[in-house]
């Protein structure tokens, strides 16, 4: 699969999807600030080459949840609101922004935390973090999580080497429709 191409796609279609959902952005912004108080979610993550970035999302917990894995959380730290950005996946809209400063594709391996050892040791032996992470991909749309670090490990690398332009844009529509469900807190 060509990289580079990729690369081109990941950033037009984030430019655009940070013009067009703009509205969205701020309005969701604004009444995280009623929800949570603290809107944006920042979390450092592993990326490509084991490098860390900081990941950028919607809040969906209060602000004082302990930095553990979604599926490790507690499902009572999730507000209301949180529960629906969730579920509509609005949540994963400010990530654009890390695929547009090319720290994220849209299609790629879930980042994980630096705390996740076991996945880690998975991920590396199957050349997992030669790739950049991304929003969605294989294991998401067949609600394979983080609570199973070698069976998402073995799913990332069979994404990773049977990655076309094809199944990229499969992969996205197939999340965008609503298959799996991705990273959720059991």
């Amino acid at each position: 699969m060509n990289h580079f191409i990729i690369r081109v796609i990941d950033f037009a279609m984030a430019f655009f999807g940070l013009i067009v959902t703009f509205p969205i952005l701020v309005a969701v912004t604004v009444m995280g600030y009623f929800d949570t108080g603290a809107p944006i979610f920042i979390q450092q993550r592993v990326g490509k080459n084991k490098r860390p970035f900081n990941l950028i999302k919607f809040r969906t917990m209060s602000v004082d949840t302990k930095s553990v894995a979604s599926h490790l959380a507690s499902p009572a730290s999730i507000t209301k609101f949180g529960s629906f950005l969730r579920k509509t996946k609005i949540d994963e809209l400010p990530q654009l922004i890390n695929v547009l400063k090319g720290e994220m594709s849209f299609v790629g391996p879930r980042p994980n935390l630096f705390n996740q050892k076991q996945l880690i040791k998975e991920r590396e032996s199957r050349g997992v973090y030669d790739v950049l992470p991304g929003i969605t991909g294989l294991a998401q749309v067949n609600t394979i999580d983080m609570s199973t670090p070698e069976l998402l490990a073995e799913i990332d690398q069979k994404m990773i080497a049977t990655l076309t332009i094809k199944n990229y844009f499969k992969y996205i529509i197939m999340t965008a429709t609503g298959s799996g469900s991705g990273d959720r807190v059991k």
